[in-house]
Order: structure tokens, then sequence, then C-alpha cells
């Protein structure tokens, strides 16, 4: 299995990238190799510093990057030779079995809709959040920004990828899909939102359990949320700026402490023809370790087949 990681992606990059990139190395088994793609004349002292050899990673040199400021389509088009560039293209010709990046999402999201495209039948590929769930465990909400307008039949197949991701990669038997809404009640919430749970309620590909609001997204009622883009990127900026100012007040709580994204690393762009992971822009070197992690088990669960399979 080979990961690629863009270590030129990212705030701190990239020191954090390839110190994640060592922390998961000593962690992954020997059948998984890294690929670090980026300036080679950076990466190497860095490995040399943290006292790993550098031959026990695979090294693409490219000086180029699609910076986070930049159109990213322009810049995917115009800079054929940067990392996220280079990255989708071993990911397309098979060299690679997931990459992940932390650098501009937009160019990722470019990367993912014209160089490995949509699994077909998947109207629009999305990313997801975890949700600590206050009895323990973890719930998924999608999407959290890809789509910011979506229609009924985007959102019921939100529903689809969800209940898959949340089956194979967490082991959830039989997730429970819930529709973000006002109220619980079938007629409430905008028109989208009717017509959504028009098309769900009878549906034989995932356990829909009706509207759940807001309150009900950290416990148990749902394993997955459904919403558009624009709602669930609110919820996931809300979370995150509860958790800061909860640690900026100097709280101490093990329930609070789950919210930290450096957990978790990352989240798959479900509904594409290949397994890529987006982290976040701010992300330290447990982040990047977490996200070659997360995209080890992704490969392992075949998730990208599974879909595949799901809309054939």
């Amino acid at each position: 299995m080979n990961i690629g990681i863009d270590v030129m992606g990212g705030d701190f990059a990239p020191d954090a990238a390839v110190s994640g990139a060592v922390l998961a190395f000593k962690e992954l088994p020997k059948s998984v190799r890294i690929v670090l793609i980026g300036d080679k004349e950076q990466i190497t002292p860095i490995l040399m510093k943290k006292g790993v050899d550098p031959a026990d990673f695979d090294i693409v040199h490219s000086t180029e990057v699609i910076g986070m400021g930049e159109h990213p389509t322009k810049a995917y088009s115009q800079k054929p030779n940067s990392t996220i560039s280079l990255g989708f293209k071993m990911l397309k010709d098979g060299k690679l079995d997931a990459f992940a990046s932390c650098g501009n999402t937009g160019a990722m999201l470019v990367g993912c809709m014209f160089t490995i495209k949509s699994i077909q039948g998947v109207i629009r590929p999305c990313i997801t959040s975890l949700l600590p769930k206050f009895k323990g465990g973890f719930g998924i909400i999608l999407d959290v920004g890809t789509n910011a307008d979506c229609k009924p039949d985007v959102l019921y197949q939100f529903g689809v990828l969800g209940s898959l991701y949340t089956k194979y990669v967490y082991g959830i038997e039989n997730p429970k899909v819930g529709l973000l809404n006002i109220g619980e009640e079938a007629e409430k919430g905008n028109l989208v939102s009717q017509a959504t749970h028009t098309l769900m309620k009878d549906s034989k590909d995932f356990n829909f359990i009706g509207n759940i609001e807001g309150r009900d997204i950290f416990n148990d009622r749902a394993d997955v949320i459904v919403c558009d883009g624009f709602t669930g990127n609110v919820v996931l900026k809300e979370a995150e700026g509860f958790y800061y100012m909860i640690k900026k007040r100097g709280i101490k709580d093990e329930y609070f402490d789950r919210f930290n994204y450096e957990n978790y690393g990352g989240t798959p762009v479900l509904g594409v023809n290949a397994n890529v992971i987006i982290g976040h822009g701010i992300s330290n070197e447990i982040a990047f370790k977490n996200m070659v992690l997360l995209s080890k088990n992704i490969t392992e669960a075949k998730l990208a087949e599974k879909i595949k399979q799901a809309f054939t």
C-alpha cells in the first residue's frame, strides 16, 4: 500500500507534514509505504533531524505549490507539477492507493473532479466531519462545506454515502440516518427539507430515522446526519469555536477533548473514484499522523469500491 502526502500543504509545511509522516511510519506495518511529495531539499534535513533514514520513504520532488489564496481551477491547470497535481496524477496512474493534503481545499476538489472524477451515479461528492457522541463513539455529519446548495436527490445520496462510510470504516452496522431540520415533524423545514424527507422516508438504501434537531447532534439519536454544505459548515465551525472557548478558559473535560481536530486528521472525499483525504490547514504533526492512519483505514476498507458497488 502506498500513501501519498502533500508535504507542502498546510500552514506549517513542510515541518508538520514530514514530522507527522515520521510518527505514522513508526506505527504502520512495513507493507505500507509513505510517499512524500514536495521539495526534497527541505524534506531530507527534517527526516535526518528526526533520526530516520530517508530511504524509509519515497520522495517525489516538487517545488511548485498551489497556495491557499490561489484560484483552485486556474492554479491546478497552470501548475501541473505542483504537489497536489502530482499527487492526483500518481493516484490516477495507480502509483498511490491514497492521497492526502492539508493544502488548498478547492484545488483538492478540482483534482477529484477533473482527474479521478466522480463515481458514476454520484451527483455531487461531499466531505464529512466526525461528531463525538456524549455517551461515547462517533457520528458523522455531511456535507460540511463542499456543496452549499443541495437539491433533495443530492441530500438523499449523502444518506447513502454517509451510511456506507460509517459502516465500512467505523464498523457501525445499519447506521441510523437523520435529516437535520428545525423540527421532527415531516412537514417542518424549508421546501428542500420537506422534499428530502419524502424521498428518504421509504428508503431501502439506508436506515432513515426521520428528522433530527440541532440539540440531537451530539447524542445517540443518529449515526449519520445529513444536511447541505452551508448548514454543515456552520455546525462544524460552531463546534470548533466551542472547543477553543473551553480550552481557552482552562477547562479540562474528557468529552470536550474529543472535539480536537488533531485526533482525526482529516476527512475523505466521498463519491470519487479513489481515496482522497483532506486535512485542516492548521494541522500539526499529530493531525498529519492521524491523516496518514485514516488513509490506511479507508484504503483497507475499500471504501471507494464499496461506494461504486452501491451506485452500480
